[in-house]
């Protein structure tokens, strides 16, 4: 069983978005290893009963614990509200102890791994936004233009001919609305470790985000049903900071 080397440097990647799970262990330095494991959601089970004792197990298969970590990166959204608190929460508390933290958004994650598994055509990433909507941003090896939320309705308008990819979660949803199939990704969930796995790498040679702000793209129900009650809240509060 591959393990890490006593002193190596190791980064965390936590991913918890969506309904999966997503954790990666990623040694930086070149020829370094990795260890990765996904969790499907199950109905009534948060996040946050199964992400602690999921990281332990796993810094436990790489031969290591909680002290071999040497930074974490956290997937900061956009998606499920509370979900991805959880991730930020996590990390944030990690970076208590002194260690530094990273984060990037969804559609940066999804773009690495469809890279990572051939598909290196500009294409359209689009995400659940609930409320009949989805989240989108182009991307190549980079945004080519802001992440934004729209009306399912007005998909096919806005993407054109252009390529696109949504999780297979989605994916029915979005191909409904734009009349065509999107690109293809074979093993979603060992694409999406390979990709956290490889933001673990690259982001451990840049300067650490402190702290790390959730990118919800979106207003919170509570703001919608009770908009008098957040209005003095900032954009940045609403929606968090854009990438």
């Amino acid at each position: 069983m591959l393990t890490v080397a006593e002193g190596r440097p190791l980064i965390l990647g936590l991913d918890t978005t969506t309904e999966r799970l997503h954790l990666a262990l990623a040694d930086p330095a070149p020829g370094g290893g990795s260890w990765t494991r996904w969790l499907p959601g199950a109905p009534g089970r948060s996040h946050s009963a199964v992400l602690l004792p999921a990281v332990r197990s796993l810094l436990a298969e790489a031969g290591t614990g909680p002290e071999g970590l040497t930074g974490v990166l956290a997937c900061v959204g956009p998606g499920g509200f509370t979900a991805l608190r959880i991730g930020v929460a996590t990390a944030e508390g990690l970076a208590l102890t002194g260690l530094p933290t990273w984060g990037c958004s969804a559609f940066e994650l999804r773009a690495r791994a469809l890279r990572l598994a051939g598909q290196t055509q500009p294409c359209w990433i689009l995400l659940d936004g609930q409320r009949q909507e989805a989240f989108l941003q182009r991307w190549s090896e980079r945004p080519l233009g802001p992440a934004r939320k729209l009306a399912l309705a007005a998909l096919a308008g806005q993407l054109g001919a252009e390529a696109w990819w949504a999780p297979a979660s989605f994916r029915d949803r979005a191909e409904a609305h734009l009349g065509r199939p999107g690109l293809a990704l074979e093993d979603e969930p060992g694409a999406t470790l390979a990709g956290l796995a490889a933001l673990c790498r690259e982001r451990a040679g840049q300067p650490a985000e402190s702290p790390l702000v959730p990118f919800y793209l979106r207003e919170t129900d509570a703001e919608v049903n009770f908009p008098d009650a957040s209005g003095h809240l900032s954009e940045a509060l609403r929606q968090g900071r854009p990438r």
